[in-house]
């Protein structure tokens, strides 16, 4: 059978314009708290299903490549010069174990 991916998703909650403010907000702490201490709630926030990130924009810097970092031929990573293990193959640690 196939699946329709445009078609929006119903949930079996309540409509979300009809839930309360105090609510979303006590349900969103439960979820925190559930993930733990070491788990970010901003991530588990962008992390659930179903969530809409069209309107969302990520802005970062890209460096250029610096003078004692090199590309593995393996893994395509982007490394410091200290986890070079094959000089003549540029091929890093992880990659050559």
């Amino acid at each position: 059978m196939a699946t329709d991916y445009d078609t929006p998703r119903t949930t079996d909650i309540e409509d979300a314009s009809e839930q309360s403010l105090e609510a979303l907000k006590a349900r969103r702490a439960d979820a925190a708290a559930d993930l733990g201490d070491e788990a970010d709630p901003f991530e588990a926030e962008l992390g659930l299903p179903g969530a809409d990130l069209a309107g969302e924009e990520l802005n970062l810097r890209v460096l250029p490549r610096q003078a004692d970092e090199f590309t593995c031929t393996q893994c395509y990573l982007v490394h410091h010069r200290s986890q070079l293990f094959d000089e003549r193959r540029m091929v890093c640690r992880d990659c050559a174990a």
